[in-house]
């Protein structure tokens, strides 16, 4: 069984993910970004992309999916560019689990 695909953010950096069949949600402010995560979570969502400008609005709500399985919540840069959190998430993760960074 596959998993459903989310995407969170902006509209002119996700919309095109509905091309590949992706659910698109509008993260517009903290409040609609936390409950287009926590919608897609409850539906059982395998993977939710949220665009690291969405992400920084809403740490707490990251931060709870973060020790999850499922979903897994992957942050990505928005059509302007990147803040470094996505990158810097995976830093975090690479070093907890071989215990030095070595990206």
């Amino acid at each position: 069984m596959a998993h459903k695909i989310g995407v969170v953010g902006d509209k002119g950096s996700v919309l095109p993910f509905k091309l590949f069949g992706f659910d698109v949600q509008y993260g517009t402010d903290d409040k609609t970004t936390r409950r287009a995560i926590e919608k897609m979570a409850a539906a059982d969502y395998g993977v939710i992309y949220v665009t690291e400008q969405c992400a920084a609005m809403v740490p707490e709500t990251i931060l709870r999916y973060e020790s999850q399985l499922k979903p897994a919540v992957v942050l990505i840069p928005n059509h302007q560019g990147t803040l470094g959190l996505g990158k810097e998430k995976i830093q975090k993760n690479v070093e907890r689990a071989v215990g030095q960074n070595i990206l």
